[in-house]
């Protein structure tokens, strides 16, 4: 008889110390917690802006030399009121960045770094 309790004294020991095992790995996972966060993927229409009312300011001194560029910035079906906008003036040249005059004007001050004659288009970028 005492071999028989000895198994069982064994496969008890056996049996708690998976049961202990199991309880620490749970408790272990159970505390890595990765807090919520956003994520998406998709694809959405880029509705885009209409540009009116261009106006191209030369400067005082030379005016072969462009000061400036404004232009009415409205967001087309969808869009909402741009937050950001840059414009280039030679294809391939310097972005210049633009502040936001009285809605819907939009103001880039190009500081004559551009001539008239160098000026072969107004690309305008803007991002809500």
């Amino acid at each position: 008889m005492a071999s028989s309790t000895m198994k069982r004294v064994r496969r008890l020991t056996v049996v708690a110390v998976f049961a202990i095992v199991a309880v620490a790995a749970f408790g272990f996972a159970a505390a890595n917690v990765v807090p919520e966060s956003g994520a998406g993927d998709g694809d959405e229409a880029i509705s885009g802006y209409t540009v009116t009312n261009v106006t191209y300011d030369l400067d005082g001194t030379n005016p072969s030399l462009i000061d400036e560029v404004s232009f009415d910035l409205a967001p087309s079906a969808g869009a909402g009121a741009a937050t950001e906008v840059q414009v280039q003036l030679v294809t391939g040249g310097t972005w210049f960045s633009c502040t936001a005059g009285v809605a819907p004007n939009w103001d880039c001050n190009i500081g004559g770094s551009v001539t008239a004659l160098a000026a072969n288009n107004l690309r305008v970028v803007a991002v809500q």
